[in-house]
């Protein structure tokens, strides 16, 4: 098995790339996407520069969350497979360097936010990241199993921030796109944590299969999938989504649900092969929700709320 040991005797030079890795650059892109929701649904209009604006303070906010986070877990990192190879424990970036790059970017994107957006924007930004960093990395990932649950508020507001950067207000409509991914984050990390749970196990970290065994966790997983699918079309009724949403949600959400209840029921306890599908298809459930918004707004089609 990989460890952090076996890049001792590796030079230790920090690249662009390794900085660049830091920002984990994977979840970023999923922020983006979801802010890019939250700015297009919006009433009203934002003119592209400060558009282009609030979209790079979300993704710069969102990789300073990450950089940070890899900075304060580096040692659960270097014990874990899934993230021996990430740049702190690779020994290619120091702690300190990543903690100072994190806070100078988390920063530097609120600040811009404020001056350039509004500070409506800059203040959910700015909780965004203390969410992630202080309340989940610091408090909750290492002493409860709804490490997940609690924490996945942060990465669920993006679309709230999209949406205050054209109004500068919030409303219902964009706080049900935060209940969708708030509700869609649990069983997305649990189905990871399953087929993962050794790692977490040997790293210390208290989540769910750990704790409460991998039963219960494949129960909660199926209640989250169950409220879950109904929660992903009700944007078609409250303004943001037409039948085009609807429909596709509907169908990825009997899938997403079809996936939960083979995890529910398997029987691979090693490999856990469901676990692994119903983790691939959580992150196609929620990208197509999103891709669905995004192109009903972009091709004018009329919401369905309009009609009801």
């Amino acid at each position: 098995m990989t460890s952090a040991a076996a890049y001792a005797v590796q030079p230790r030079v920090a690249t662009a790339g390794d900085y660049f890795a830091l920002l984990k650059p994977r979840v970023m892109s999923l922020v983006i996407f979801t802010g890019v929701a939250g700015l297009l649904v919006a009433p009203g209009s934002i003119d592209l520069l400060t558009a282009f604006t609030a979209l790079l303070c979300i993704a710069v906010g969102a990789g300073a969350s990450g950089a940070l986070n890899m900075a304060y877990d580096s040692d659960i990192d270097a014990v874990m497979a899934r993230t021996v190879a990430r740049p702190i424990p690779r020994g290619a970036v120091a702690r300190e360097e990543a903690l100072a790059f994190g806070w100078t970017l988390s920063v530097g994107s609120v600040a811009f936010m404020g001056l350039f957006v509004n500070y409506l924007a800059a203040a959910l930004l700015a909780f965004t990241i203390f969410f992630y960093v202080v309340v989940y990395t610091l408090w909750l990932k290492r002493r409860t199993p709804q490490n997940i649950v609690i924490g996945g508020l942060s990465g669920a507001l993006p679309p709230a921030i999209g949406w205050a950067a054209v109004t500068g207000s919030l409303s219902l409509p964009p706080l049900v796109l935060v209940a969708i991914i708030f509700m869609w984050t649990p069983p997305h990390f649990w189905a990871l944590a399953l087929y993962r749970s050794g790692d977490y196990a040997r790293a210390g970290v208290p989540m769910m299969p750990v704790v409460r065994g991998k039963a219960s966790t494949r129960n909660q997983i199926l209640v989250y999938s169950l409220l879950l699918a109904p929660l992903g079309m009700l944007p078609a009724f409250v303004g943001l989504g037409g039948w085009l949403y609807l429909i596709c949600a509907a169908v990825v959400g009997g899938w997403l649900v079809w996936e939960a209840v083979a995890t529910w029921r398997e029987t691979d306890q090693e490999k856990e092969p469901a676990a692994r599908r119903l983790f691939g298809i959580s992150l196609a459930y929620v990208f197509v929700l999103f891709a669905m918004l995004i192109a009903e707004h972009l091709l004018g089609l009329v919401p369905l709320g309009t009609w009801i």
